[in-house]
């Protein structure tokens, strides 16, 4: 039995240099890095040492905080480098790849005859519990405090997103294998949120959950949009959250006894030269997915999306999370008398700015320039008019800043996760880093609160 979820407040930012929908299985390239910070709030305690030899699946180090979390190498190959940075904190554990892949054997499971303790020493020992993050505080999550739901958003809904429906085709037998192993791990139910016009989706048929049809404008397809119509979390109460693409890999895990981190990467944004999908591992160099594709004069590349994603250097890796590389161009330009001429280039929930109320369709080459500078807060009203929870934007980011842990709990700070806040970044006029407070919020609270 499905349920329908229409969300009404909100945003689409159409951009041009939307992945077309072929793919190019890329080689695989020479050297790849996991990052602890990909991990927020994990501090690593290192376990494969400069020199070691790893098979794909053997962990490289494992939480400080709990050692039966593990953190796995996507490929077979030499660790060649530890990078560190200031106080001598890991920033990178880099691995130059074997020519021929070599897989650690976790072994074929049933997963309708495992217990929940199986599941979950499961992924344990094979470095797949990363992939399972909870609410409050979206991070990964802690195996001791039972969860009361598990969700799974399979509709992306920002600026050129990954399509699911696409990108998993095919990969029905591992999406439900993680599903049934997922319903082990809660007496509650796992949700799974997909498009309402989506007919294609490789959920429709999946057994053992609560299916949801989406619609609306982002952020309707952030999990935290979700959970609030669906299970809005209390004091005290946790949920768990896993991504469509992490599925994949657990449920294969599941299948096989492989841990096979390959995704289906969308190359998105008006400076690739032909926008598609592409196949590629967690943690490759971003230099050998791009390729000849990028057009490098003045481009920013990010991983994940225009919103909420990180700015990498074609130096740089994939995270280990993202599924998707945008390109966009540099806003490095000034415009001269900007603010005295009509606007129809740009995007702006207020009519008095620009006249993209006009052109509801047209999709925008936007570039990085923010358009102003940074200053104090201006009382608009125009985030509440595109958030879409049941919460006040403005005064949860204040409480934040001047830390006052009472009134954060009060305003609902247990249901977000920072990219619940891009969107009303994105229009801020005072040009804060929104996503940057509530994650120092977040932090906070998990510090003090626990």
């Amino acid at each position: 039995m499905s349920k329908d979820i229409r969300i009404k407040k909100g945003l689409d930012i159409k951009l041009v240099g939307e992945a077309e929908q072929v793919t190019t299985e890329l080689p695989l390239g020479s050297v790849f890095a996991v990052k602890p910070d990909d991990f927020h709030g994990v501090i690593p305690k290192i376990l494969a040492k400069e020199g070691t030899e790893v098979k794909a699946g053997e962990a490289l180090f494992h939480a400080k905080s709990d050692e039966r979390i593990l953190f796995s190498s996507p490929v077979s190959g030499k660790v060649t480098e530890i990078v560190r940075g200031a106080r001598r904190k890991v920033l990178a554990i880099k691995i130059t790849a074997d020519a021929q892949q070599e897989y650690k054997d976790f072994g074929k499971k049933d997963v309708d005859a495992m217990s929940g303790e199986e599941v979950k020493n499961h992924l344990f020992a094979s470095g797949c519990w990363p992939f399972v993050k909870q609410r409050p505080y979206d991070v990964v999550a802690n195996p001791n405090q039972a969860p009361k739901a598990i969700f799974v958003s399979a509709y992306a809904s920002a600026p050129l997103a990954a399509d699911y429906d696409y990108a998993l085709k095919g990969k029905e037998a591992e999406l439900q294998a993680a599903l049934t192993a997922l319903t082990k791990l809660t007496t509650g139910k796992v949700h799974v949120s997909v498009a309402k016009n989506s007919t294609l989706s490789p959920f429709k048929d999946v057994k053992g959950v609560e299916l949801h049809k989406v619609s609306g404008p982002h952020p309707s397809g952030n999990v935290s949009t979700q959970i609030a119509q669906i299970s809005p979390i209390n004091k005290g109460e946790v949920v768990w959250v896993v991504t469509p693409q992490d599925l994949v890999v657990i449920g294969e895990l599941l299948l096989t006894g492989k841990f096979n981190i390959t995704r289906t990467l969308a190359l998105a944004g008006s400076k690739f030269n032909k926008p598609q999908y592409v196949t590629a591992k967690a943690g490759a160099q971003v230099a050998d997915i791009v390729k000849e594709n990028l057009d490098a004069d003045n481009a920013r590349v990010i991983s994940g999306n225009v919103l909420s994603g990180v700015q990498v250097g074609e130096d740089g890796f994939l995270g280990y999370y993202d599924n998707m590389i945008t390109a966009i161009p540099e806003g490095d330009d000034y415009e001269f008398f900007g603010w005295n001429k009509p606007i129809f280039d740009k995007i702006s929930t207020s009519r008095a700015l620009t006249f993209s109320w006009l052109t509801p369709k047209k999709k925008y080459d936007l570039n990085t320039n923010t358009n102003g500078e940074h200053r104090a807060f201006v009382v608009t009203g125009s985030y509440e008019e595109i958030f879409p929870l049941d919460i006040y934007p403005m005064q949860l980011l204040k409480a934040c800043m001047y830390k006052d842990l009472d009134e954060m709990e009060g305003l609902g700070a247990y249901e977000i996760a920072p990219e619940d806040f891009a969107l009303t970044e994105f229009i801020c006029v005072s040009k804060q880093p929104h996503q940057k407070i509530i994650r120092e919020g977040l932090d906070l609270m998990r510090e003090e609160l626990g």
